[in-house]
């Protein structure tokens, strides 16, 4: 009969918990830091782990933010060679009439694809996010179909795109999970274009406008992506930011101003960075311990760590990390060399419990005849004496 087994982890191996797959539970939250957006995702990028997330699944308006899945579907044209930098656009009257924030295209102008890069990029010009729309499908009609499937296909489940600017729209829709997401997708992909994101300021037509973007230059390690704004939205933000080694992307909505935009990043880069430390999780192949095998040609197989990142944890709890070895005892036979075969939970103070798995160390075949007529003898025998016990009580 097979039993679930828990051990605490010995303290010669408490250092050497696989991170593979490891997040903070959803909602979990540091204490000390109340964000006001009150829709906000923060991931790092350099472990995986979600540090913070509240109304992260919501669709909600993204205002100019859904720029970021435009400039996208650019990237991919001109990665797969539909396209190039130097590849020029034709602008429509549709184009040439769009308001708000904008790159002031003319009718008679032909920017490529590079300058409307960064038209996008710097400027969250409208106009030129449309030019790319009409370019790249025929309509923004289309364009709009294309770049929602396309967001399905990434995992972005919580994304509806209606057009490709933004613009107020009732089934134009994100999730600042799914912002984040594309924003880690583009500097992961595509890290040839993410210094445009970044850029200061871009003149075209003579006239020479500033990123809007917060933060930039004013060292904190801010160095893109793209805002957001409109009656609807409120004040917002996709950003990354990078410090050392370690880089984080974040999404939030939802605010009444910009001052209140600026406050909230630099609140969430100076918390992500100065409250959470990155810890060592051992080495690849490092034995965790050993569980027993049922009808195996060895009686047991070792539990160790495959690739072992490090993880973050809030800086003060590393002291009172608790560690539990978990499986399903005796494993049946046969067993590959790399499975999964248990897992270790991992009890951080202010994130909960995380799950960590636990790989087979080596293969074990079924056993031959003599090891199953002696497991087969051992189960009667044990049978018998629990008879025998129950007769005697």
């Amino acid at each position: 009969m097979r039993s679930v087994f828990r051990h605490a982890v010995t303290s010669a191996a408490a250092g050497a918990i696989l991170a593979l797959g490891l997040s903070a539970p959803a909602g979990a939250q540091v204490a000390g830091f109340e964000p006001k957006a009150p829709s906000i995702y923060v991931r790092d990028l350099t472990t995986g782990v979600v540090l913070l997330e509240r109304g992260a699944d919501v669709p909600l308006p993204p205002a100019s933010m859904s720029k970021l899945m435009t400039l996208l579907m650019l990237f991919e044209a001109i990665e797969d060679g539909r396209m190039t930098l130097d590849t020029t656009f034709s602008v429509s009257e549709r184009a040439h009439a769009m308001g708000g924030s904008r790159m002031f295209l003319e009718l008679r102008d032909r920017p490529t694809a590079l300058d409307l890069i960064r038209g996008i990029a710097v400027l969250s010009g409208n106009d030129a996010t449309v030019v790319v729309a009409e370019g790249l499908a025929g309509t923004e009609e289309a364009f709009a179909q294309l770049a929602t499937r396309r967001a399905r296909e990434l995992g972005m489940r919580n994304t509806t795109i209606a057009n490709a600017s933004g613009w107020p729209h009732p089934d134009h829709l994100m999730s600042k999970r799914d912002l984040g997401m594309l924003a880690q997708h583009i500097i992961e992909t595509y890290p040839q274009y993410y210094p445009y994101l970044a850029e200061r300021e871009f003149t075209w037509n003579g006239i020479t406008q500033q990123n809007r973007v917060p933060l930039l230059g004013a060292g904190v390690g801010l160095d893109g992506l793209k805002t957001g704004f409109t009656s609807q939205a409120g004040y917002s933000l996709t950003g990354s930011a990078r410090q050392g080694e370690r880089r984080i992307v974040f999404a939030f909505g939802g605010l009444g101003s910009e001052t209140e935009r600026r406050q909230e990043a630099e609140a969430i880069i100076n918390w992500a960075f100065r409250q959470f430390q990155k810890v060592s999780l051992g080495t690849t192949g490092q034995v965790m311990g050993e569980a027993p095998v049922w009808l195996g040609a060895a009686k047991t197989v070792p539990l160790v760590l495959g690739d072992s990142p490090d993880i973050l944890i809030p800086a003060m709890a590393q002291r009172n990390m608790a560690a539990t070895v978990v499986y399903d005892s005796p494993l049946p036979a046969p067993i590959a060399a790399g499975d999964v075969v248990g897992h270790v939970a991992v009890d951080v103070p202010e994130l909960g419990e995380m799950r960590v798995p636990l790989l087979a160390g080596a293969s074990v075949a079924e056993g031959g005849f003599g090891v199953r007529a002696m497991a087969s003898a051992q189960r009667l025998m044990g049978m018998v004496m629990g008879r025998a016990q129950d007769a005697m009580n």
